[in-house]
């Protein structure tokens, strides 16, 4: 493939302004964003017990030479519309991102955003080899995509992945991808934090998103964070930026995540999310007694027909400022998911994400300093957060 053109490129900050609009968010499991979550500026979009590392640790250099071979770089082919900006008339546009060899059968890992709307996907790797991919799958609740390449075994150098309990703040990452075309493109950083919480494409939030300082650039999506092991951590996705470019804060899904997703593309072609249809946030134990309200997540929504409005869930009706913060008031706490004392939004999001639509699950809530128990029966999550 040839480098993009200017008019490419400049299709893939078209790209991240458009998404750039996606930042209201959602509960991953849930409906609406939490208020005291982080926002982030899309690009391009682990508390565990940390595991020794029974490995010495690779130099950039020996992670490039062994593991590059399985990054490889994805090219687009879109149908623009006769209004679309920038190019007012149509036709046929490009644009570009970047990807991974997930298994020894042809699956190529990349992100929902970069091949939403294709036409056509092609897939270079490092040997120059191009060839036409085929979409297994798209998750847009977690930016994830499957697609498939008929590549001889000798390109399809699968990368292994890490477990979230391996990562920790601090330690040392390499990102491999193909920022603004250039292919093969290694950057190194430290993990700069852990548990951020981004906004994928259909505005529902991804927890546990892992924070860089490697340098992230359009064209990183759907490339890899590798650990000092040369095993993959995360799939880049997405920058903070004010330029519009690298300024230090960059985001990967955690490779738990792409895993889960991955595996159910695979299988299903899709993957099923359980939702329980309402706007949260946290009302925490240092502030709950000021405001006159149970330690927990606040209702802060119920969307209509959904296992919450079914369950009889109140929303707040009110909310007071503590601290410089505001906080809601009014409406039900949950304090408690199937016997699971909960304590923050993202929490509530986690417990909801492992689960699956059509199971029944109990709800401890407050309302009135009165508590109860409701049972709710998860849906399957839309297709965008309202």
């Amino acid at each position: 493939m040839n480098t993009p053109t200017l008019r490419n490129r400049l299709r893939r900050v078209a790209v991240a302004a458009a998404l750039l609009l996606v930042g209201g968010g959602g509960g991953a499991a849930i409906y609406a964003a939490s208020s005291g979550a982080e926002k982030t500026t899309e690009e391009i979009p682990a508390a565990a017990t940390p595991v020794a590392q029974t490995s010495p640790a690779l130099s950039v250099n020996e992670i490039f030479r062994r593991d590059s071979a399985g990054v490889v770089e994805i090219t687009v082919d879109e149908r623009a519309s006769a209004s679309s900006y920038p190019y007012p008339g149509g036709g046929e546009v490009q644009a570009q991102g970047s990807g991974f060899v997930y298994d020894g059968k042809g699956d190529i890992v990349t992100n929902e955003h970069v091949v939403a709307g294709a036409s056509a996907i092609h897939v270079k790797f490092r040997s120059g080899a191009t060839y036409t991919a085929t979409l297994v799958g798209t998750d847009a609740s977690t930016d994830v995509a499957i697609v498939h390449v008929d590549a001889p075994t000798s390109n399809l150098h699968a990368l292994p992945l890490a477990e979230a309990s391996s990562v920790r703040v601090g330690d040392g990452v390499v990102a491999i991808g193909s920022p603004f075309g250039l292919s093969q493109t290694v950057t190194s950083g430290i993990v700069s934090a852990l548990h951020r919480q981004i906004t994928a494409p259909n505005n529902f939030p991804i927890n546990d998103a892992i924070q860089t300082d490697a340098a992230i650039n359009h064209g990183n999506s759907g490339g890899v964070l590798l650990d000092l092991q040369g095993r993959v951590i995360g799939v880049t996705a997405q920058i903070k930026s004010d330029s519009g470019g690298n300024d230090g804060i960059g985001f990967a899904i955690p490779a738990d995540t792409v895993k889960g997703v991955a595996d159910g593309l695979i299988t299903n072609g899709k993957v099923d999310h359980a939702y329980l249809g309402v706007g949260v946030d946290t009302i925490p134990a240092s502030v709950a007694s000021q405001l006159g309200e149970s330690a927990g997540v606040a209702v802060t929504r119920v969307r209509p027909g959904t296992p919450a409005a079914r369950a009889g869930l109140a929303a707040a009706n009110g909310s007071r400022a503590l601290g410089g913060s505001t906080y809601p008031t009014g409406g039900d706490v949950i304090t408690a998911f199937d016997g699971t004392t909960v304590t923050s939004a993202s929490q509530l999001e986690s417990l909801i994400g492992a689960k699956r639509s059509g199971e029944k699950v109990s709800l401890t809530v407050v309302r009135d300093g009165s508590h109860r128990t409701v049972t709710v029966t998860l849906a399957s999550r839309p297709s965008q957060a309202g």
